[in-house]
């Protein structure tokens, strides 16, 4: 089924928003309270990493690096994960990767998450994540994490397991599974204006009436910190609302700088379900 909102009213609406130019340690995030940096896939911006590596405390952050959902992540990496993300200006930086649940399981795997400060997910397939993390003790140091003030952050992949419905493929049907669930009531959807996911998220909406339909394009990231919402990076985030039976959609175009509520969209979703 095709909605009728298509890229050719994505385009108007952006042109009237204007464009762009070894020993355990005490994990000290930047901030008391839990962030999220969410990538819309293609090209890491300065700005977006800075923004994520702040949150997780800068020269002094620790970083863990998960890039279990790309085909790669199998082979050696020879440290240049931990070697590009200092020479982005983090502190400590370390690589965490696995295909085994079992192992993601276990306290030895884990203990490098306990005193992390920010997290940080690459792209690939979001479902090579979620089959090996979800439920894991590695989800429960990720939640921990949140929970003592620290970052977790993800492009493409790393941003489609950010809600508790995920896209896991299909276009203009979308496919669907668990993800983890760290951004509530909301299910985002990424690479979204590049590749013309407008009519696959709002499916994803009338599937599960009640979510917040996040789209967020290439270079740009939704940083989240308690109700805010943020936007970083060269392109848009659009925010889609299904309203009630006979109303029309309605959708915000946000570019850097802008902001907006997320319990204000949560609850305006929430009321017209039951109207």
């Amino acid at each position: 089924m095709r909605y009728p909102i298509c890229l050719t009213t994505v385009a108007v609406l952006l042109i009237s928003a204007s464009t762009l130019p070894g020993q355990e340690v005490e994990p000290k995030p930047a901030g008391d309270r839990p962030a999220l940096v969410i990538v819309g896939g293609g090209n890491l911006p300065a700005e977006i990493s800075r923004t994520f590596i702040d949150l997780a405390g800068g020269a002094q952050s620790n970083i863990v690096i998960i890039p279990t959902a790309s085909q790669r992540a199998d082979r050696p990496d020879q440290g240049e994960s931990e070697k590009l993300w200092k020479e982005r200006g983090a502190g400590t930086v370390t690589r965490l990767h696995t295909r085994s649940r079992d192992e993601a399981d276990q306290a030895s795997f884990v203990a490098p998450l306990k005193s992390a400060t920010g997290v940080w997910f690459g792209g690939g397939s979001q479902s090579r994540i979620t089959d090996v993390y979800l439920g894991t003790r590695v989800q429960a140091e990720l939640n921990a994490l949140l929970k003592r003030g620290g970052v977790i952050g993800g492009s493409s992949a790393g941003a489609a397991i950010m809600s508790k419905v995920m896209i896991t493929g299909g276009n203009p049907v979308a496919k669907t599974s668990a993800g983890f669930g760290f951004l509530p009531n909301v299910v985002v959807d990424q690479h979204f204006l590049r590749r013309n996911r407008v009519n696959r998220l709002l499916g994803v909406l009338h599937q599960h009436p009640g979510l917040v339909g996040i789209g967020i394009d290439e270079g740009t990231a939704l940083v989240r910190t308690g109700d805010e919402l943020r936007v970083v990076g060269q392109s848009y985030v659009t925010v889609w609302l299904l309203q009630a039976d006979g109303l029309p959609v309605r959708v915000e175009v946000l570019k850097q700088g802008d902001t907006t509520s997320l319990a204000g969209w949560v609850e305006e979703a929430a009321a017209a379900r039951q109207k």
